[in-house]
């Protein structure tokens, strides 16, 4: 992928299940907590727990419930823009019609229905 308007469907795609997206955006509001409370404070040790949060919240989205591997291990830069723009999204409300509009409001073809025993 040469641009981040060719990522961001791919980055969507990634991020299908509801679930999924509420756990990024619980770790992004995170990470803006611990980093102004840092820099507010000079308690600087937070900076380094912002981003442990960050990663965990998602990380636990991916793994738990999505299934996948974080886009972060391949693109880690347009993955951080990429989770900056959809905690912006969803915090205007707007992330739900960028899935439908993206036509990712779906599973993925091939994706196993059904309850997981």
């Amino acid at each position: 992928m040469k641009t981040f308007a060719e990522f961001w469907p791919f980055y969507v795609g990634e991020h299908r299940k509801p679930v999924t997206r509420a756990l990024h955006f619980c770790g992004s509001s995170a990470v803006v907590v611990l980093a102004l409370t840092a820099v507010l404070t000079q308690r600087w040790v937070l900076l380094p727990v912002a981003v442990v949060q960050g990663y965990a919240w998602a990380w636990v989205g991916h793994f738990g419930f999505e299934k996948n591997r974080p886009a972060t291990f391949k693109y880690p830069l347009w993955s951080l823009a990429g989770d900056w723009k959809m905690w912006a999204l969803m915090l205007t409300g707007r992330m739900g019609a960028e899935v439908k509009r993206l036509g990712l409001d779906s599973p993925p073809a091939g994706a196993r229905q059904g309850v997981r025993a």
